[in-house]
C-alpha cells in the first residue's frame, strides 16, 4: 500500500504541472503540434507495456476495436484536448486546471445516463457540491473570461464522455485501461496528423488564422521550429505527463485501489493553483480559492463513499474465505 501512495504523490505532481508545462510549451509550438507529439510519443512509449497487457489477456485487435480506437481518440484527443489546449493558452493555468479536474463528474453523470450505473447518494451529494464549487469559480456575475471558462468546461465535459466509453468497451472486450489509453493516443495522434495536412490548404488557413480560438489550426508545423533548448521541454509534457503519469496511474490501481488512485485528482485541483502560483506567478482569486475548497469537500465525500462501497463489496469475499 506504502508503494501506491508514492505512485499517486508522483503522479499527482505530474498531473498538477501539465497546465503550467502546456502553457510554457504554448509560447513556443503551435497548439496543435504539441498535442499531435504529445499524444503521438506518449503513445509510442506506452505500447510495448499495452501489447504485453494484452498478451497476458490473450486479446488480439479486431475490426471494431479500430473503429472504437478512432472514436475514443477523436473525443479524448482531438476534440478534449483541443479544447483544453486553447483554453490553456486564453486563460490562466490554475483555473484550466481546477475546471478541468471537474471531468470526474462529468464521468459519474455520463456513467449513469450511458451506462445506467445506479447514482448513489454520497456521489449524487458530491455532484451537487461540485457542481456549486464550479459556480463559485466561474463567477457568472462578474465574468473575466468566458471563452476560456468554456473551453474549459467543454473540455472537461468531453473528457468525461470519453472516460466513460472507454469503460463500456474495455468492459465488452476485456482491454484494460493502459491498452486502451495507449491505442486512443495513437489513434488521436494519427486524427490529428490528417487534421495537420488539412489545415496547410491555403483557404482553410485563411479561415482558421483569423479566430483567437481556432488559430491553432492554421498552417500547423509537425517538428518544425523544434530546436535544442526545446527538446527537454516535450519529452516532459509527451513522456513524463503524458506516458509516465498514466503509467503510474495504473500501477497505484494495481499496488492500492481505485478509490486510493483516484485521489490524484481529488488533490490536483488545491495543487495546481499552488504549482501556478510558484512557477508563472498567477495571482489566486478568493472565488477560486473557496471554489477549490468546496470542490475539494465533494471529491471527498465522493472518495469516502467509493471506499466504503469498496469495502462492503469486498466483505463477502473475505468473510468467505474465513
Amino acid at each position: 500500500m506504502k508503494k501506491a501512495y508514492i505512485y499517486v504523490f508522483i503522479s499527482t505532481f505530474l498531473f498538477s504541472s501539465m497546465e503550467i508545462a502546456l502553457k510554457l510549451a504554448g509560447s513556443e509550438f503551435n497548439g496543435t503540434q504539441i498535442n499531435f507529439l504529445r499524444f503521438g510519443i506518449g503513445g509510442l512509449v506506452l505500447l510495448p507495456l499495452a501489447i504485453h497487457r494484452m498478451q497476458q489477456r490473450h486479446i488480439r485487435i479486431i475490426g471494431r476495436d479500430l473503429r472504437m480506437f478512432l472514436l475514443t481518440g477523436l473525443v479524448g484527443v482531438v476534440i478534449s484536448m483541443s479544447l483544453y489546449q486553447i483554453a490553456v493558452e486564453i486563460d490562466k493555468a490554475s483555473t484550466v486546471a481546477v475546471l478541468f479536474s471537474s471531468n470526474p463528474i462529468f464521468a459519474l453523470l455520463f456513467s449513469y445516463v450511458i451506462l445506467h450505473e445506479t447514482l448513489s447518494r454520497t456521489n449524487l451529494l458530491a455532484v451537487i457540491i461540485s457542481m456549486i464549487g464550479l459556480v463559485i469559480i466561474v463567477n457568472p456575475i462578474h465574468l473575466t473570461n468566458p471563452l476560456g471558462i468554456a473551453l474549459s468546461l467543454g473540455s472537461a465535459l468531453t473528457f468525461g464522455l470519453y472516460a466513460i466509453i472507454t469503460r463500456r468497451y474495455s468492459m465488452q472486450r476485456g482491454y484494460d485501461g493502459l491498452a486502451m489509453t495507449c491505442f486512443s493516443f495513437i489513434a488521436g495522434a494519427l486524427e490529428l496528423l490528417v487534421i495537420i495536412g488539412i489545415s496547410h490548404i491555403h483557404v482553410v488557413a485563411q479561415v482558421m488564422s483569423g479566430s483567437v480560438a481556432l488559430r491553432n489550426f492554421s498552417n500547423v508545423p509537425i517538428i518544425q521550429g523544434i530546436n535544442a533548448d526545446d527538446i527537454w521541454m516535450l519529452l516532459y509534457i509527451a513522456v513524463g505527463i503524458t506516458a509516465a503519469g498514466y503509467v503510474l496511474y495504473a500501477l497505484a490501481m494495481e499496488a492500492g485501489d481505485v478509490s486510493t488512485a483516484s485521489l490524484i485528482f481529488f488533490i490536483k485541483p488545491a495543487l495546481a493553483p499552488i504549482l501556478a502560483l510558484i512557477i508563472l506567478q498567477e495571482q489566486i482569486l478568493l472565488n477560486t480559492i473557496i471554489g477549490v475548497v468546496v470542490i475539494v469537500t465533494g471529491s471527498t465525500v465522493m472518495f469516502i463513499g467509493n471506499r466504503f462501497a469498496d469495502k462492503q463489496n469486498t466483505r463477502p469475499y473475505q468473510t468467505a474465505k474465513e
